[in-house]
């Protein structure tokens, strides 16, 4: 795309956000009142099972035609990478979709293993955010992208309250948000489960209907009193998510946030994310009364330079 056809989209696309702003939210994701679709997929974790086996990233790996990693998938080292002083695992980026992470409990004798990925949000935050509406929610309980129509301002990344979508910071002229498609393209949206599902020896992952696996988990915690936490993560968190957790500590002890709230995260940023399309709007509009400023006054400056000149000239004669 050409950097006038591009600056001609961008300014398009702000007007109409702008439009879409002032009309109100969307009907079908007013924010607060969406559950997701009747009949959405989703996937039940089951941090008791997973044995850190990493098969559902190379799953992931090979589905979604990824770079090979730095180390082999085998390699059990990757779950002794801390950031940030030891707090912050490894988060999903541009080249691994997924990621697992390994835990220790204070009230566990053994560790945990948790896999991270995005959480197809029933009202997603990155979504709301996206003045271009890049990403979509779809019938199947996929939360999915198009690279077509972003422009890299990386709002999504701001809003994401699970800290998943990450940018291709490789390529500085393809502004591109990679995450997590749930393997719509290939597989959810022809009734299969995703790769990493399809993958895992322990059974740690369950595909099916979001409502049936809610069901499905109640019923484990109910049959197994003791084994885990009486609560289901992402049942109700932020408006409820596609893929749901069940855990035996608390889901603080396995890096979840233990009070995100059950409303959309949207709720309490779409007063501040709505100035953005006008401040996208209005920095243009200030830059280029600047530049035809400028250029005003470089042409009375010729102008005047020109005269000075002439009359030069004329006194010169005289």
């Amino acid at each position: 795309m050409s950097g006038i056809s591009r600056r001609r989209f961008l300014a398009a696309s702000v007007a109409g956000c702008a439009a879409t702003t002032l009309a109100g939210p969307k009907k079908a994701l007013a924010a607060g009142s969406f559950t997701g679709y009747s009949d959405g997929m989703g996937v039940l974790v089951d941090l008791t099972r997973c044995i850190g086996c990493r098969s559902c990233e190379a799953a992931c790996n090979k589905e979604q035609n990824l770079p090979a990693p730095d180390r082999p998938f085998d390699d059990q080292t990757v779950f002794d990478e801390t950031f940030h002083g030891g707090k912050q695992k490894r988060r999903p980026d541009e080249n691994a979709y997924t990621v697992v992470n390994r835990y220790n409990p204070e009230s566990s004798d053994h560790p945990l293993f948790r896999k991270v990925q995005c959480n197809h949000c029933n009202e997603p935050a990155c979504l709301s955010s996206c003045f271009v509406n890049a990403y979509t929610k779809t019938k199947e309980g996929a939360v999915v992208y198009n690279p077509k129509v972003c422009v890299g301002c990386r709002n999504c990344m701001i809003a994401c309250p699970f800290n998943i979508p990450g940018y291709s910071y490789s390529s500085a002229f393809d502004p591109v948000v990679k995450k997590c498609i749930f393997c719509h393209e290939t597989r959810l949206k022809n009734g299969l489960p995703p790769a990493c599902v399809d993958i895992c020896p322990q059974e740690a992952l369950t595909f099916g209907k979001r409502r049936d696996l809610l069901k499905i988990g109640n019923q484990r915690i109910q049959t197994h009193p003791g084994r885990y936490v009486d609560h289901i993560y992402g049942e109700k968190e932020l408006g409820g998510t596609s893929w749901m957790y069940l855990s035996s500590v608390p889901f603080e002890e396995v890096g979840f946030d233990p009070n995100p709230g059950n409303e959309p995260i949207i709720n309490n940023v779409k007063d501040f994310l709505g100035t953005v399309p006008m401040v996208l709007a209005i920095w243009p509009a200030m830059f280029t009364g600047f530049h035809l400023l400028a250029k005003k006054r470089d042409g009375h400056d010729d102008h005047d330079q020109d005269a000075d000149q002439h009359n030069g000239e004329e006194g010169g004669e005289q």
